[in-house]
């Protein structure tokens, strides 16, 4: 019995909701993104590798495993190498802390929300690390950008989190992904009507904020400004090649899924929906509408310059981030 218990728990983590599926899913959704992006740019996007060009990804990340790995001769040996894994393992870390394939993440302890926006955090320390050890002027810039640009998002990003969290009582991200099918439940009154009206309307606002920060996190338009190709090459990737390159293309994807995975656990219910489907198939279905989210906001707007961004997100995304978390401790308190 414990040898099989064993055996299913390796699969688990190796196979499913583990490293093979989030793989697989973080490439589809790269070419989601791709094809969805090209569409409303009046292009093809990936067309030949496979049907409708879905094996591109797989193509990619292949021919960049295959290529030879070239280092600078002035750098950070150990820092250097150990960026593209650390890169690597903590979006796969967070997916653990996410519900995927039940209402339950496949690790879920109290305080977990705290441990995912940290980990968002380590995200972009090692970006401004990898830019820095590269000790390509370059990569410095870039890697400095994306430590400014963490300085404008992060407490936003953190308001905005921390919103359902008070509303349900609970740092538990399943909890809070459990939550709306359990709170609106029961006879409907005029009251209840207005105050799920109300929280709707705030929870929208709490998730359009989100929304906006994970695209920073994720260093797409309009703020991608850590890796602006037209005016700092590739940025802080500028001197990664080969093995390094493909690790951090195939972190990027899985942070990609993470950040939609967060933004569906807390506003849109996680795994759960209201029709008997399998959890995995609301998961996917999700996190697929946030990747499209993230593809109209990438193709309506230019590039920020980083003082912009900073500027704006002080001036105007910290202000209503704040008014966010009034309306959300008055709903808990009227609920």
């Amino acid at each position: 019995m414990a040898s099989t218990e064993l055996a299913l728990k390796v699969v688990e983590i190796l196979v499913f909701p583990g490293f093979l599926f989030l793989i697989v899913y973080a490439l589809f959704l790269e070419w989601v993104d791709r094809k969805f992006f090209a569409r409303l740019q009046n292009r093809y996007g990936p067309e030949h590798t496979g049907w409708k060009g879905i094996l591109q990804p797989w193509a990619d990340l292949i021919k960049l495993l295959a290529k030879e790995d070239i280092t600078p001769e002035a750098f950070d040996k150990t820092m250097f190498a150990a960026v593209p894994i650390v890169y690597l393992a903590i979006p796969l870390t967070i997916m653990f802390m996410v519900p995927i394939w039940s209402s339950d993440a496949y690790i879920s302890f109290p305080g977990d929300l705290i441990v995912v926006i940290f980990l968002f955090t380590l995200l972009i320390l090692s970006v401004f690390f990898g830019g820095w050890s590269s000790v390509n002027r370059f990569g410095i810039v870039g890697g400095l950008r994306a430590a400014l640009q963490m300085l404008s998002y992060e407490i936003p990003m953190a308001l905005a989190a921390i919103g359902p969290a008070i509303l349900t009582r609970s740092l538990s991200i399943s909890n809070i992904a459990a939550w709306p099918s359990k709170a609106f439940t029961g006879h409907l009154t005029a009251y209840s009507v207005a105050v799920g009206a109300a929280t709707i309307f705030v929870m929208a606002v709490g998730f359009g904020i989100l929304t906006l920060c994970m695209i920073a996190e994720l260093e797409k338009i309009p703020f991608d400004i850590p890796e602006a190709e037209t005016e700092i090459v590739s940025g802080w990737q500028v001197e990664f090649s080969g093995r390094k390159l493909a690790l951090l293309r195939l972190g990027s994807d899985i942070e990609l899924v993470a950040a939609s995975a967060l933004m569906t656990a807390l506003f849109l219910g996680g795994s759960l929906g209201p029709w008997p489907i399998p959890p995995v198939v609301w998961f996917i279905v999700k996190t697929t509408i946030c990747v499209l989210i993230v593809s109209n906001v990438r193709a309506l707007f230019p590039r920020f310059r980083i003082d912009q961004m900073s500027h704006w997100m002080w001036k105007n995304i910290v202000p209503i981030a704040v008014l966010y978390i009034v309306a959300v401790e008055m709903l808990a308190a009227v609920m």
